[in-house]
């Protein structure tokens, strides 16, 4: 991928299940939503491995492990190894094990998604500021850790302990709506110690190195559902992704997307995975995409045509990334979105 700026999603005349090897799936958004599937995703994924591209789930939680995690996705019917996901628990664990001495303490707020990680890059899980760590280590530990934990971080972390995280999301959802994420509680240790801590999980590149490290992939395609973890984190990666619709992200904040948050590909849900993806074509006079034409007036932007709406909204993305070109297109695009009925 070009780390100019893009104008417009691209277009494929191949299949993407075929184009790339390897698909790095966000999981929340994506794949499933509340703890059930979503629709379409358990046919697509069958018939992008069926047609040889390799699966990864990719997830900033840091609170299951990936056995946990395979044995969810495979009781929705995606057969899943713990190979096959990869955690920022052990994006995490793989940044500390390269500044610490082999068999160090880490003192661990987080659970045992944290624990198991450092394990196995043989570091020592610890419970308590006073237990001598070399590092403290904070990751998302549901909503029962207790309060107490955030005081054993700042301890250690006010006496100088390098201090991690797995990722600073600020929310995460849940089956009764937005909760706090662990970046809520990195934000509590902070403010209690002023420092600041290395962080692994999505959009950073520790993250997707860990992805690259684990699957081996050469030609990887990022999906996910928001823009400023899966998408920034394709951008800082230096590689391909498609935004599918199924998440947190909706039409305005995708025309709005600067640079490093606007993906690749754009599609409605998984099934993107197994069609190739159109051309837009055009220039700032108007870009076609399918039967609509959009274009950037003085303060909003047009839509003309008829057609999938999909096509709508990656002929109004070529219109507004271009006007705004390495900023936030600031144009208002209601108009348009709500005849395509986004």
């Amino acid at each position: 991928m070009s780390q100019g700026v893009r104008t417009r999603p691209e277009g494929s005349g191949q299949p993407l299940s075929e184009a790339y090897d390897t698909a790095l799936l966000d999981l929340d958004g994506v794949v499933y939503a509340g703890g059930s599937a979503i629709a379409h995703a358990v046919d697509s994924l069958a018939q992008a491995r069926s047609g040889g591209m390799r699966l990864a789930y990719v997830t900033n939680n840091a609170l299951r492990t990936p056995d946990t995690v395979a044995g969810h996705l495979t009781e929705l019917g995606i057969p899943t190894g713990a190979d096959d996901v990869i955690t920022s628990a052990q994006a995490v664990a793989r940044l500390i094990s390269e500044q610490v001495p082999a068999g160090a303490r880490v003192l661990v707020i987080g659970g045992e998604g944290l624990r198991v990680a450092l394990r196995e890059r043989g570091l020592v899980p610890v419970e308590s500021a006073d237990d001598d760590p070399a590092a403290v280590v904070q990751g998302f530990g549901g909503p029962d850790l207790p309060w107490g934990r955030f005081a054993e971080a700042s301890y250690a972390v006010r006496r100088g302990v390098p201090w991690f995280a797995s990722n600073t999301d600020l929310t995460i959802p849940s089956g009764r709506g937005i909760a706090p994420g662990n970046g809520a509680a990195v934000e509590v240790v902070r403010i209690a110690t002023g420092a600041e801590p290395q962080v692994a999980g999505k959009p950073l590149p520790p993250m997707h190195r860990e992805t690259i490290i684990r699957t081996g992939a050469e030609r990887p395609l990022v999906v996910g559902d928001r823009l400023d973890t899966d998408i920034e984190g394709a951008f800082n990666g230096g590689v391909d992704s498609l935004l599918v619709l199924t998440g947190v992200t909706d039409g305005a904040q995708l025309l709005a997307a600067p640079p490093h948050h606007r993906p690749t590909y754009v599609d409605a849900d998984l099934r993107g995975l197994l069609t190739g993806q159109p051309e837009i074509t055009g220039d700032g006079a108007g870009f076609r995409c399918g039967g609509w034409t959009a274009t950037a007036g003085a303060d909003r932007l047009e839509l003309t045509g008829d057609g999938e709406a999909l096509d709508g909204l990656r002929a109004l993305c070529a219109a507004a990334w271009t006007a705004a070109g390495e900023g936030s297109c600031a144009l208002d695009g209601g108009k348009a979105l709500a005849r395509l009925g986004l």
